[in-house]
């Protein structure tokens, strides 16, 4: 693919999803939301126009209970597209999700601890970071954390590296998001700032969100379940069953693009075709100046 800009390809390609929050058998969430379809929705928008990434991201609350079957089910959706991509799947906890099934099925591990991970893409590192409190919906990265991440940032990695975490370091206009939000995050701010840390991914807040935290870029992706109303959030709490979106994250040499995508169909108001697009293309810059540029 012709880039037609100053800008060069990106190195490196990341599917960020979040808070799946699927339930056992797929009930339906509340009774009405068909958590399935949208994250389907999702994976066939992603095979349909993504050729490779290096990773799928998922930044918590793949289990609204904690269900193994839940886990299973996240998965089987999720494991074949990877394979097709020929991404890594990185599954990240969230307040939702319980460690031991979650461990289990998706890392094949017998373990109850912090599902802190490292993953190596090609030199980019991606560390999935555990914030989630046993019994508890608010998030906190424990000592223990702190200095292993310390540690593991003590060694720059070739590309930088990108943190994944549920909870988001950031502020919310819904006030009640201030009562399950990541605590003490001074402790975690004296770890990242000065490292090379690039980007954050989280999740939870339920609809996209972006900020800088220790002047770190923060991209919050929205849920593929269901969506918070941020503007009603300073005098209730709404959620609905619309707005589902994905993020894409395209980390190029001097710069990390976040965007937001609609897993879902919807009616074209304009379009240039593939065959255009393509003329563009054999053309020269001042020829493609006069052809798509220029004011008509």
């Amino acid at each position: 693919m012709r880039t037609f800009g100053q800008h060069t390809d990106p190195i490196h390609t990341i599917v960020h999803l979040s808070d799946p929050h699927f339930l056992a058998d797929a009930a339906a969430l509340y009774g009405s939301v068909d958590t399935d379809r949208t994250l389907l929705a999702a994976v066939n928008r992603i095979a349909a126009e993504i050729e490779s990434a290096d990773a799928i991201v998922v930044t918590g609350d793949l289990a609204d209970r904690g269900e193994s079957d839940a886990y299973d089910r996240v998965a089987a959706t999720l494991e074949p597209l990877a394979k097709r991509l020929g991404a890594q799947l990185v599954w990240v906890m969230g307040n939702h999700d319980e460690r031991l099934p979650f461990a289990r099925r998706l890392y094949g591990e017998d373990i109850d601890r912090p599902q802190d991970r490292v993953v190596d893409l090609d030199g980019l590192r991606l560390i999935a970071l555990d914030s989630t409190v046993p019994g508890y919906n608010h998030g906190v990265i424990d000592s223990d954390q702190l200095e292993w991440l310390k540690a593991e940032l003590a060694r720059p990695s070739r590309h930088g590296s990108i943190l994944a975490m549920h909870h988001p370091p950031l502020a919310s206009p819904v006030r009640l998001m201030g009562l399950i939000e990541l605590r003490d995050l001074s402790s975690l701010r004296d770890v990242v700032a000065e490292s090379d840390v690039r980007a954050i991914l989280a999740g939870h807040l339920h609809y996209p969100t972006f900020g800088t935290f220790a002047g770190i870029p923060v991209s919050v992706a929205s849920a593929t379940c269901y969506t918070i109303d941020p503007l009603a959030g300073h005098r209730e709490f709404i959620g609905t069953d619309s707005g589902h979106a994905f993020s894409l994250v395209q980390v190029h040499e001097q710069s990390i693009v976040h965007s937001v995508v609609s897993p879902l169909a919807a009616d074209p108001v304009t379009n240039y075709t593939a065959d255009f697009i393509a003329t563009l293309e054999r053309m020269t810059s001042d020829q493609r100046d006069e052809a798509f540029s220029r004011k008509r």
